[in-house]
């Protein structure tokens, strides 16, 4: 396998929160390496057929597994589990959050009252983005004592 990108250490803290598959046909591929290719494909920007082969895993064995965690909410999953062990520690400071946004320039030419084509659908960024606002503004963080 390729130089890790994860150390041990946060290996440890991701393993448990990552679905266990078994199968009876072909085993699945190791979620590490899983993981460590797809990182390697986000970190440097890459497309995914040129993620090295000594990761041992295919390119489209990586972007599978990341759209199937996606899809399963294992990211959010993640990031929740992340987000809540930070405030436990007192690290987060719950008073000053930012909103992320995505903007699209108008078409020259397009009417006003122009219909998208109904073959469009919001993005699942779109949908992860509200199911992360809308727990977060249900969620109730423990305040730390000031």
């Amino acid at each position: 396998m390729a130089k890790p990108i994860l150390s041990d250490k946060q290996w440890a803290k991701l393993e448990p929160l990552l679905p266990q598959y078994s199968s009876a046909g072909r085993p699945w591929k190791d979620k590490r390496a899983v993981l460590e290719g797809i990182l390697w494909v986000l970190r440097t920007g890459a497309r995914w057929r040129d993620l090295p082969s000594d990761f041992g895993v295919s390119p489209a064995t990586c972007w599978r597994r990341l759209h199937q965690w996606d899809e399963e909410g294992i990211w959010l999953k993640v990031w929740r589990q992340f987000l809540a062990e930070l405030d436990r520690r007192g690290q987060l400071d719950w008073s000053e959050s930012f909103i992320d946004g995505s903007f699209a320039p108008a078409k020259k030419g397009a009417t006003a009252s122009a219909k998208p084509s109904a073959a469009r659908a919001p993005s699942g960024w779109w949908w992860s983005t509200a199911r992360v606002f809308l727990w977060e503004t249900t969620w109730t963080a423990p305040r730390r004592q000031r």
